[in-house]
């Protein structure tokens, strides 16, 4: 790593400390994300998110999974946060983000799970659905810091981000990490409860960008700064696809660092909903790589783009 994350000269000088107290503040009559359920989460009400006063964690492990700019050889130091504000139907995580398997954890403890995976050799801790927890992290990270945490933080979210709660992590995130998955009012609606999330994704992702610019990635091939977005496949969806990548072509910047997923299959509720019901057909697949190239995207997910287009005799 060639430069020391922005967290620390914050930390140093107290700015952390009062991003911490103005998002804990907010938790009051939460606001977090774009649901703004208004319940006094410091009291333990819940709201749309299922999540109290404190975090509920799943796991926390090295993830040798993830995009190669971010495993390395250590890993990427995952700390999966239970429940989301979100909510889609076809979450291949569902237990975790629908019915919350996980255990509570205290500011110390999500502290100690940053610092062990940093001491254990991963190259960044990467937060999990963390939109709705953002104040509890706010609330780890100064005892992290304290602890030796010294690696890049990456915000691994559903794209369902309030930008107001966004800038509380300006210059505190190093790698912002959404999902873009729905670009039309009705999809956002009928799968996950939210008709705005398309209009919230695109206010999130230009802001991140704002703060972030596009990924650096340094020479051993490790991303540093900057944003990476994903955007999953799905089943007679290429329309919305189409208009996502020429969004962030256009809008965002044609250097962003964009993973094409092609898992997609049918989990927690998918089976009634058609047409997610069945799984993703390569020929979707190699179709959404071709609408990439076409929308002018220079930096793709180069784990599957370049093998896809060559089966598929695009290339």
């Amino acid at each position: 790593m060639t430069s020391a994350p922005g967290y620390l000269a914050l930390h140093a000088g107290g700015e952390l400390s009062r991003r911490r107290d103005a998002a804990l503040e907010r938790l009051s009559c939460c606001r977090l994300c774009p649901r703004r359920c208004g319940v006094n989460r410091l009291a333990g009400e819940q709201g749309f998110c299922r999540t109290g006063r404190q975090a509920v964690v799943s796991a926390s492990h090295p993830h040798f999974g993830e995009e190669a700019v971010l495993v390395g050889r250590g890993g990427s130091g995952t700390i999966f946060f239970a429940d989301c504000n979100l909510g889609c139907i076809f979450c291949q995580n569902y237990e975790i983000s629908h019915l919350g398997e996980g255990e509570e954890v205290a500011a110390p403890e999500l502290a100690a799970m940053m610092v062990r995976l940093d001491r254990q050799g991963c190259h960044n801790i990467n937060l999990v659905t963390p939109s709705h927890v953002v104040a509890q992290i706010l609330e780890a990270l100064p005892l992290a810091i304290e602890g030796g945490l010294s690696v890049p933080l990456v915000y691994n979210s559903s794209g369902y981000d309030e930008v107001d709660t966004l800038r509380l992590l300006d210059g505190i995130v190093d790698i912002y990490m959404p999902d873009f998955k729905f670009w039309s009012s009705d999809s956002g609606h009928r799968f996950a409860k939210a008709a705005n999330y398309p209009d919230k994704a695109r206010q999130a992702i230009r802001e991140m960008h704002r703060q972030v610019g596009d990924l650096l990635v340094n020479a051993e091939g490790l991303a540093e700064h900057g944003l990476l977005v994903r955007h999953l496949v799905m089943p007679e969806g290429l329309a919305e696809t189409r208009e996502i990548l020429g969004f962030l072509a256009g809008d965002i910047s044609p250097a962003t660092y964009v993973n094409v997923m092609d898992q997609y299959r049918p989990c927690g509720q998918a089976m009634n909903f058609p047409p997610l019901d069945r799984m993703l057909r390569p020929e979707e697949y190699g179709q959404a790589l071709e609408l990439a190239r076409q929308a002018g995207l220079t930096r793709l997910d180069q784990r599957d783009f370049g093998a896809m287009l060559r089966a598929l005799g695009i290339v």
